[in-house]
């Protein structure tokens, strides 16, 4: 059985992968941290991108902006649920310019995670803009 403790520092691990696959436009490594039916909820507009296939078409086209933003989360808190493989990510996230060090937009996440076989994978994400 997994501990909170083990839950959270895995799901941190698994945070701080994405963040680096987001900052080298690595959608290899993006696409190994969702779930097939993985859904997205933007921060500014509400707009939904269900799925893998879907969430890495987005990412492919963030990458390709010029200068493109990178996005960062970071993690303030992880719940285990004691009865699933499932838990709760809350945190901060924020875009910023590449090359710039001022955020562009920032805000507030919330994101899912199931653990399947031995990996903690991302359900769903919801984001909010707040500045």
């Amino acid at each position: 059985m997994t501990t909170s403790a083990q839950t959270d520092l895995a799901i941190r691990l698994a945070r701080a992968t994405f963040n680096r696959a987001l900052a080298n436009a690595d959608l290899a490594s993006i696409g190994l941290l969702l779930v097939p039916d993985v859904v997205l909820v933007t921060g500014t507009d509400s707009a939904v991108i269900a799925g893998r296939k879907a969430q890495l078409q987005a990412w492919k086209r963030e990458f390709s902006a010029h200068p493109r933003t990178i996005y960062t989360r970071t993690t303030h808190s992880v719940e285990a649920s004691a009865v699933e493989p499932i838990a709760m990510e809350h945190g901060h996230w924020q875009g910023v310019a590449d090359g710039a060090s001022v955020a562009l937009a920032s805000g507030s996440y919330a994101a899912k995670w199931r653990k399947v076989g031995e990996d903690w994978l991302l359900v769903a994400e919801i984001f909010v803009t707040l500045t």
